[in-house]
């Protein structure tokens, strides 16, 4: 694949066409349905097809995706993205990924349609990961002849289910019933299909997302109409940022569309994608990328892979099949803020026991499939006046308040004993909710302690014998031994007794905070507080301002 030639007259013209073209709004009606017809146009460069080894050996491979619970992320970063220095990941030559492609389709045994989906499905969460639906929420997938635009098929399809409204430019249709077929499921979702004629003359009006997936690393020559004009289309949002003017993202599948695979973009004047979603391993020119987000996907590859190409692939976080390859971008902190979008929380709504108002929220963050939505920040503060804050597990909770458990020598039982007070506050990020709750903290019963201890399993019955919270140790070798040789004390399965120094504590509340996040900054705070009316303790709802 070379670089699209861009003269200076072109350049011009491209910048005088922002300045002084007409803009369009594309009409409603195009994310509502599809249209199912295009002509069929042998596609130029059959060298473009990736995964067909039969035809050509310059094969591009693919990837896998991050599968998390979405929608999240999460704001930039999620929990589950990883950082990789980009000088200790394989870069790949032309050849190397073809050859690495084609292992993969003999003898290892993968498919062009398993391929193909693995690496629709890794660019779709690497853009979730971090353009989220709320704020990106146009998407359009302009698609090229051969498998690079099936990538972008997928994920299209994908961004659809993750909450996007994808509409796709599919000019030059591939007559293959794999590729028909990925048609056909994105026409089954309503996902509407463009002409090159019909897109919008200024795409920075219509879309949030522009999805770069014409040309992967085997196709050679100079992309031919209607390609060179879409990727003309893509450089010339470039002169906005020179205007300061909001544009769309570019986000390029593997190789951004128009650079040469291995010297990168050559002349300096085409795509500057703001992602780059690098398949299997990344290319070199990936190594002239420089973008702000650089995602890798390709958990997949087998060790003998690995192995006999001498790949330095990053870890991959948790069960993740995407991460984040060289350096994070330079984030202004002061400009990070999320524009949460919630239902109403209305006093009418509420129940009137704010334990109940509680247990109903905790459902709420247990049917959304958030992780720990039993951890909340525990605050103390001792005689010196100094709060600290920690996260601890709600292990119960009950009209007599909600109890943890922990070191009874550690530090904050330590400031429990000077000070009997506390606050617990809960984050739910997924559900756009938090509830604080203050009140007077007590030791649960030795009964209480002592049934739940052994309710643990026996790992964690012998990790609380074992850890004597908040004391220096000489290292975690000490940790080890400790608690191998009560491995080998309890190992016939006898009763693991309870140490003395461990137990439960119970916050009794006396004032709880229910927010829920709102659009605008108007976010909803209810306020539940004790008051006696007729010698009988009521709770009082109070809403206060954001």
């Amino acid at each position: 694949m070379w670089p699209v030639a861009i003269h200076k007259s072109r350049r011009m013209t491209c910048l005088l066409l922002n300045l002084t073209q007409t803009t369009h709004s594309l009409p409603l009606a195009y994310y509502k349905s599809s249209s199912t017809t295009t002509t069929t146009t042998k596609p130029y460069n059959s060298s473009s097809s990736r995964y067909n080894h039969s035809s050509t050996r310059f094969i591009r491979p693919i990837s896998t995706p991050a599968i998390r619970a979405f929608c999240s992320n999460s704001g930039g970063m999620s929990s589950l993205q990883s950082v990789q220095n980009s000088d200790s990941v394989s870069y790949l030559t032309q050849r190397e990924a073809a050859d690495i492609d084609e292992t993969l389709m003999g003898p290892l045994g993968f498919s062009v349609d398993q391929l193909m989906e693995l690496a629709g499905l890794s660019v779709a969460t690497s853009i979730a990961e971090v353009y989220k639906p709320s704020e990106y929420n146009r998407v359009l997938a302009i698609c090229g002849p051969g498998n690079n635009g099936g990538d972008g098929l997928v994920a299209a399809r994908h961004l659809y289910h993750f909450g996007y409204r994808p509409i796709v430019c599919y000019p030059k249709r591939t007559q293959k019933p794999l590729y028909t077929g990925l048609v056909t499921q994105l026409e089954s979702l309503s996902v509407p299909f463009l002409s090159v004629e019909d897109l919008p003359s200024d795409l920075s009006k219509v879309f949030d997302i522009l999805l770069d997936a014409m040309f992967g690393f085997s196709f050679h020559g100079t992309p031919r109409p209607p390609f060179d004009d879409l990727i003309q289309k893509l450089v010339c949002l470039h002169s906005y940022e020179q205007m300061h003017q909001k544009r769309p993202v570019i986000v390029s599948v593997d190789i951004p569309s128009g650079w040469h695979v291995e010297e990168g973009d050559i002349s300096g004047e085409g795509i500057k994608p703001d992602m780059l979603v690098s398949l299997t391993a990344p290319k070199l020119c990936a190594k002239k990328f420089s973008g702000p987000h650089h995602f890798l996907g390709g958990r997949f590859v087998p060790p003998v892979i690995a192995d006999k190409y001498k790949l330095q692939l990053p870890p991959y976080p948790g069960t993740s099949m995407c991460v984040r390859i060289g350096k994070p971008p330079q984030i202004d902190i002061s400009a990070l803020r999320e524009n949460y979008i919630s239902p109403e929380f209305l006093e009418e709504q509420v129940e009137s026991d704010p334990v109940n108002q509680f247990r109903k929220w905790f459902d709420d963050a247990m049917a959304a499939g958030l992780k720990e939505p039993n951890a909340m920040a525990l605050s103390t503060v001792g005689k010196d006046g100094k709060p600290s804050s920690r996260i601890v597990l709600l292990k119960g909770v009950d009209k007599d308040g909600f109890v943890w458990y922990t070191n009874y020598e550690g530090r904050k039982a330590r400031e429990l004993s000077e000070n009997p007070h506390a606050s617990l506050l809960f984050y739910w990020d997924g559900l756009n909710r938090q509830v604080r709750v203050e009140g007077s903290v007590e030791k649960v019963s030795e009964e209480e302690s002592e049934q739940y201890f052994h309710s643990r399993p026996r790992g964690s019955q012998m990790g609380a014998i074992v850890s004597k919270q908040s004391s220096v140790i000489p290292g975690r070798h000490v940790l080890y031994q400790q608690y191998k040789e009560l491995e080998e004390k309890f190992s016939d399965g006898s009763l693991i007794p309870k140490p003395k120094y461990w137990g439960g504590y119970r916050l009794k509340p006396e004032l709880f905070e229910f927010w829920q996040g709102q659009k605008s900054r108007l976010h909803d705070r209810l306020q539940y507080s004790p008051q006696e009316i007729n010698g009988t303790r009521v709770w009082k709802i109070d809403r206060l301002s954001p």
